[in-house]
């Protein structure tokens, strides 16, 4: 049983551009949700005692089945709890539950978004674990949480993935870097610039991705030079990117920007 709702990127995106601007305790709590899998009153009770930066690991003394568990903090997650400014003691977040669900009920109003629960955000964190395909069934639910592998059964057509990376271990290099590297899509605008035309690009996959160039030419050649950078640098770290998104409606020309395709240089 159980819900089977998926984030899409492009709500992960809007739904954290949202709580930047609003708040940042939000902003982290949206996204450790994502990114440990915990549960809502679990980040809520997170205490800076329990946290061990240095080695990436946080300390639930009560959790919800009654047994204490420490959750592996990824590097975003060090990263996310790190910009809250470390305290010695006491709680990270000062929010009550019903703070956060007051605030998120707003958000989805606020964006438009349909049906989505705080809680989903716990099923999608699980639901990339296993697409991982590096996790077996008990190292997810040893960071997850759940007392009984049954409870994970209905995350079990996703184990497939971790089949298929042992059985691809040989061509796993590539295949790890080879998804990064695909065109994104972008709109393009002539804008003035002190009596000038220039053309500006934005790719809305990525925050605060925009360039511009004299021509149209030099304008795309500089996204696909700023697209590679960014999607070298994750995957390097290897960190998650958007999946190329939709473009908000009503906007400028839209073209595609291929992270692989270097522009001609004229001799």
């Amino acid at each position: 049983g159980g819900r089977d709702r998926r984030l899409t990127s492009q709500e992960e995106r809007r739904l954290s551009r949202y709580f930047r601007e609003q708040n940042h305790a939000l902003y982290t709590i949206f996204h450790l949700a994502i990114e440990t899998a915990m549960r809502q009153g679990e980040i809520l009770s997170l205490q800076w005692e329990h946290i061990d930066i240095q080695h990436g690991v946080a300390h639930l003394p009560h959790t919800k089945n009654g047994s204490t568990r420490d959750v592996p903090l990824s590097r975003k997650a060090r990263r996310l709890l790190q910009d809250m400014g470390i305290a010695m003691t006491g709680p990270v977040f000062n929010y009550t539950s019903a703070g956060v669900k007051s605030a998120w009920r707003t958000a989805l109003q606020r964006l438009n978004i349909q049906n989505l629960h705080f809680h989903d955000l716990r099923h999608e964190a699980i639901s990339r674990l296993f697409e991982l395909g590096t996790l077996n069934v008990m190292e997810v639910s040893a960071i997850s949480g759940h007392r009984s592998l049954n409870m994970l059964k209905r995350y079990t057509h996703l184990r497939a993935y971790q089949l298929v990376s042992k059985l691809d271990a040989r061509r796993r290099q590539t295949q790890k870097i080879a998804p990064y590297f695909v065109p994104y899509p972008a709109c393009i605008e002539p804008v003035d610039d002190e009596g000038q035309t220039v053309f500006q690009i934005r790719l809305h996959d990525f925050d605060d991705l925009a360039v511009s160039g004299h021509s149209r030419e030099s304008a795309m050649e500089a996204a696909s030079v700023a697209l590679l950078r960014v999607l070298a640098l994750a995957a390097q770290r290897g960190e998650r990117v958007p999946q190329p998104g939709e473009l908000p409606d009503g906007m400028a020309e839209r073209v595609m920007i291929n992270p692989l395709i270097s522009a001609t240089v004229n001799a």
